[in-house]
């Protein structure tokens, strides 16, 4: 009696092709061999698509990027709550904040933050690398021989921070005699006490840092005697480092921030002027100083 045995469907699958190879792929020897062979070809395709797809998702995103207006910010984000780094590392303040809004308000889709050396940011600027300076930047003659400024946004005097219980409590400016004072290099801060050197023969060590974070620490350790810094910022260092730092005078510079454009950029520095006035006079300024200075306001709104 004979038994009907049941075929596997490799098994005839591998039969079907030991009788169809030798016509469809002349020069093989059987079924196994070419299913190797469509088996790499089928990789090697399937791979294929794969660069080509992701290669394709590349260039349209990257053309969708290039296609976005960017407004490049430079800044120093060591100039507390205009411009800092928050604890995730995120650069941000006053400035930035103001700054985004200009650059949305002016057709721009975004901005990109530029970080660097306060006295870096100028020549960055002469040199294209930044569109704009977003980083306090007191609007000075000197300055504005290299640079075209804003309206003023801000004012500011500048400020002598002490270290609490070191015994040095100066009642003016002369009482920095013979004291090592920190500044940032580059700043109107650093300027005054130069003058003070030079023009009324103080005998003052002044030690320059490219961040106010730096000075402040060593002001805290005790390296340096004092600190000078613009008012709004020597406040916030005085109330982050609470019983530790105070201010013991306030010099009256008078002095007024503005952003700064490459020098002949008229079509910036006039959308720039246009928003950031807008802004001044709107809701969203009082939400803005609010949210950083508390009920401080710029003098003269």
């Amino acid at each position: 009696m004979e038994v009907n045995k049941v075929v596997s469907p490799d098994s005839f699958r591998e039969s079907i092709l030991e009788v169809l190879c030798p016509l469809l792929f002349p020069g093989t020897s059987g079924g196994k061999e070419v299913l190797e062979m469509v088996s790499i070809k089928v990789i090697g395709v399937a791979v294929l698509v794969l660069v080509v797809v992701g290669v394709a998702a590349f260039l349209v995103f990257k053309a969708g990027e290039q296609g976005k207006k960017v407004l490049k910010v430079g800044t120093s984000p060591d100039f507390p709550p205009f411009e800092y780094v928050a604890a995730n590392g995120t650069i941000m303040g006053f400035d930035i904040e103001l700054m985004r809004l200009i650059a949305k308000k002016s057709g721009y889709d975004d901005i990109e933050i530029v970080s660097m050396d306060f006295d870096s940011l100028i020549p960055a600027l002469e040199q294209g690398q930044i569109d704009v300076i977003a980083a306090g930047m007191t609007i000075t003659e000197e300055r504005e021989k290299r640079v075209d400024f804003s309206i003023p946004y801000w004012e500011a005097d500048q400020a002598i921070l002490v270290r609490v219980g070191s015994g040095f409590k100066p009642q003016r400016v002369e009482d920095l005699e013979g004291k090592t004072v920190g500044v940032q290099t580059g700043t109107t801060a650093a300027d005054y006490l130069k003058s003070l050197v030079d023009e009324k023969g103080l005998n003052i060590n002044i030690k320059e840092y490219s961040s106010y974070v730096l000075a402040i620490q060593d002001l805290l350790a005790g390296r340096i005697d004092a600190v000078m810094v613009d008012t709004p910022v020597a406040k916030m260092f005085e109330k982050r480092y609470k019983d530790k730092l105070a201010i013991a005078i306030i010099v009256k510079t008078g002095e007024k921030y503005g952003f700064a454009v490459q020098e002949g950029n008229k079509e910036l520095l006039e959308k720039i002027n246009k928003t950031l006035q807008e802004i001044m006079q709107s809701p969203e300024w009082d939400k803005l100083v609010q949210k950083y200075f508390g009920s401080e306001k710029l003098p003269g709104t």
